[in-house]
């Protein structure tokens, strides 16, 4: 059966308890414009084995929050199209996968750009996964 493209609560990082974990257990690198968090560990159940999302946009670089709320949606909706490996190899190998995206550029980038780079985060995903 193919994952479905959706965004649900249960592939979202929002309680203080996990996103303090991410933040102090994870380790990060820095993929223009993102810095990414990651941190993996064993899934309780098969059903709790994905990855999870938290995204971060600073209002030091984005004053308006229309404007930060703009940059959300789009990293939400690319890495909506591009997590479909990701949970595959979740499944696999049993493991839960919380990722951290904190947009580092002080611009808004379009869709295309933005795709392109989440491809590449995504891809530095699978590597640590294997």
């Amino acid at each position: 059966m193919e994952p479905k493209e959706g965004l649900p609560k249960s592939q979202r990082i929002y309680l203080k308890k996990a996103v303090q974990s991410l933040f102090e257990e994870g380790k990060g690198f820095s993929l223009y414009p993102f810095r990414v968090v990651v941190h993996l560990y064993d899934a309780e159940n098969q059903a709790d084995a994905l990855p999870r999302i938290l995204v971060s946009v600073s209002k030091k670089r984005f004053h308006h929050a229309f404007k930060r709320n703009r940059v959300k949606r789009l990293i939400r909706e690319c890495w909506r199209k591009n997590k479909t490996q990701l949970m595959k190899l979740c499944a696999i190998h049993n493991k839960t996968l919380d990722v951290a995206l904190v947009y580092n550029a002080t611009v808004i980038h379009s869709y295309v750009e933005m795709d392109k780079a989440m491809k590449k985060v995504v891809q530095r995903l699978i590597e640590k996964l294997c």
